[in-house]
C-alpha cells in the first residue's frame, strides 16, 4: 500500500500541498517566530509554500497572525524572507 502524504495548507495561498513540499514557520514556547527547515521542533507550526510570492502574500492576508493568534512584528517576516532566500540561493 502507497504511503499517506500528510497534506498542509499554505497560510499564503491556500492551496493544499503535500507536507515535505512546504516551508514550517514555527511559533516556540517563548512566543519565538522562526522557520523550522527539519519540519520536527516542538511548537506550533504553519506552512508555506516554498516561494517567496506565498510568504508576500501570508504577510498581506495576515496569514501566521491567524494560525498562531498573535500579532507578529514587521522584523519577523522580514528574517523569514532573507532566510527564505538563502534556502533560493542553495
Amino acid at each position: 500500500m502507497a504511503k499517506k502524504v500528510p497534506l498542509r495548507q499554505c497560510v499564503g495561498c491556500g492551496e493544499m500541498k503535500g507536507k515535505w513540499d512546504m516551508m514550517r514557520v514555527l511559533k516556540t514556547a517563548e512566543n519565538d517566530i522562526c522557520l523550522d527547515i527539519t519540519g520536527k521542533k516542538n511548537g506550533r507550526g504553519a506552512y508555506v509554500c516554498k516561494s517567496r510570492e506565498c510568504l508576500l502574500m501570508a504577510r498581506k492576508n495576515k496569514g501566521l497572525e491567524r494560525s498562531f493568534k498573535m500579532s507578529i512584528p514587521k522584523e519577523v517576516y522580514d528574517t523569514l524572507e532573507g532566510e527564505f532566500e538563502k534556502l533560493e540561493a542553495e
